[in-house]
């Protein structure tokens, strides 16, 4: 029977319970002090972290500086918050070309025309997780009362345009309809990230994949004996489930598609290479509003709280940073399948309206920060909001929707449909009051705490 192993179970007779017999899998070290780098290689293998000899070296120095063994929950965290897809390090890598070593990198090349025109229009560039330039006075209907049962009445606004635009080619990849279905749903979480908070619009897809190869349409340069991996879904099964993933997630949002391009390339060079998408890109952008006051984030202060609000922790999207960042059919086909996440396009849309109903408050905006979950789940989206002052996280105040989950998956599953905010004490009964109109999840047990010079973070079990 066709079904989605990671969210659904073929009962072959009538289910009498639905209690299991399962228990957390334990947390464990890595014997780093007595194997070395061999006991980094094994692990590196066993749970795809993708690091590279160099990753290898710098762990097996850093962790044997320490005098003590990692533990794989720990491994895991590194993999996914210093993977190239969650850090993007190669943009300010040295640029070799050739064996001719380039004046710039790539960040100083994409930026050039930013800082050649210090009289633009931007407002926001090259950080957070969108761009915005300048706007202006608008009078859009909003409630008179937000965050509870009001009347709407034009209100004076200062709103600047945003754009968010991003791309989600592994998963794709791996599961076109699911993979394409979250990557509309990231990007639209950056969007009303992005700053803290902002107002939604519409939405834009686009697809390059291989040669189709459709029956009875084979085009001149197509090659139907071109070898596709085996744990990649197909050119033409990434057009059309991509296609139906990104379309359903916004209808479900309500968010439109308002454009859209395609490409399909695959063919042998006169040289002998063969040039084609076998890793498809799936891009995807939105534009928005943003409130002039709400550009910026605000500086973390000694006894904010860190507040997740959201859907329950699921057991899915593990590992999606590291397997994101090696190159496509190089991972076991388990491992590439448990990286991609699955959305849920109705908890989003709760979720996007608590946010919004802090931004309608204008100046009473209770966000001093907003990031949204992505990659990495909790062990890249907390240590975000913490940084630099550090905290002290209790990991089971995480409302989770599998009492079999272990302290690993819990900390590093990426189950979208997150935010992770900061607010002031001051501010929890207004957003439990908001949460609680939207049915969205909100759970506070955390809070920031000085670390002089340092930064670190307390992952404590009760």
């Amino acid at each position: 029977m066709v079904h989605d192993r990671m969210t659904e179970q073929v009962y072959e007779v009538p289910a009498a319970t639905f209690k299991v017999d399962a228990v957390p899998a334990p947390v464990f070290t890595v014997p780093v002090m007595q194997q070395k780098r061999a006991a980094l290689e094994a692990i590196n293998e066993e749970m795809g972290l993708a690091f590279d000899d160099w990753d290898l070296d710098y762990y097996t120095k850093l962790f044997t500086d320490m005098g003590r063994d990692p533990t794989n929950v720990e491994l895991f965290d590194i993999a996914q918050s210093n993977s190239e897809h969650s850090r993007h390090w190669f943009f300010k890598g040295e640029l070799v070309i050739d064996g001719d070593k380039k004046p710039h990198n790539l960040m100083e090349i994409v930026t050039a025309p930013l800082k050649a025109r210090p009289d633009n229009n931007s407002v926001v560039a090259f950080k957070d997780n969108s761009s915005a330039i300048r706007g202006f006075e608008v009078s859009p209907m909003l409630p008179r009362h937000p965050g509870g049962p009001s009347a709407l009445a034009p209100q004076n606004r200062d709103w600047d345009l945003l754009l968010t635009a991003e791309t989600h080619n592994f998963p794709c990849a791996v599961a076109p309809y699911p993979g394409a279905e979250t990557g509309a749903g990231g990007r639209m979480r950056d969007t009303h990230a992005t700053g803290t908070g902002s107002i939604m619009g519409g939405g834009t897809a686009g697809y390059c994949v291989g040669n189709l190869l459709m029956d009875g349409h084979t085009l001149p340069h197509e090659d139907p004996e071109f070898v596709y991996p085996d744990n990649l879904a197909p050119p033409q099964q990434i057009l059309i489930d991509a296609s139906n993933g990104a379309s359903d997630y916004g209808n479900k949002f309500g968010e439109p598609l308002i454009a859209g391009y395609t490409r399909t390339f695959g063919q042998r060079l006169p040289n002998g290479e063969r040039r084609e998408w076998l890793k498809p890109i799936m891009f995807s952008a939105g534009v928005g509003q943003i409130d002039h006051r709400h550009l910026q984030k605000a500086e973390g202060e000694i006894g904010m709280l860190v507040v997740k609000i959201g859907g329950p922790a699921y057991r899915i999207g593990m590992g999606g940073g590291a397997a994101s960042s090696v190159p496509s059919g190089s991972n076991r086909a388990d491992l590439d399948f448990n990286a991609v996440q699955r959305g849920d396009a109705e908890m989003s849309q709760k979720l996007w309206r608590v946010v919004r109903s802090c931004v309608e408050l204008g100046g009473d905006n209770p966000l001093v920060q907003i990031h949204d979950q992505g990659a990495g789940g909790n062990c890249n989206v907390v240590k975000e909001i913490i940084y630099p002052l550090g905290g002290e996280i209790d990991i089971r105040a995480v409302k989770v929707g599998d009492e079999t989950m272990s302290v690993l998956e819990i900390w590093g599953a990426e189950y979208q449909e997150n935010d992770c905010l900061l607010i002031r004490p001051e501010s929890r009964a207004l957003l439990e009051g908001i949460c609680e109109r939207e049915r969205c999840l909100m759970q506070v047990r955390y809070t920031l705490i000085c670390v002089i010079l340092s930064y670190y973070l307390v992952v404590t079990s009760i």
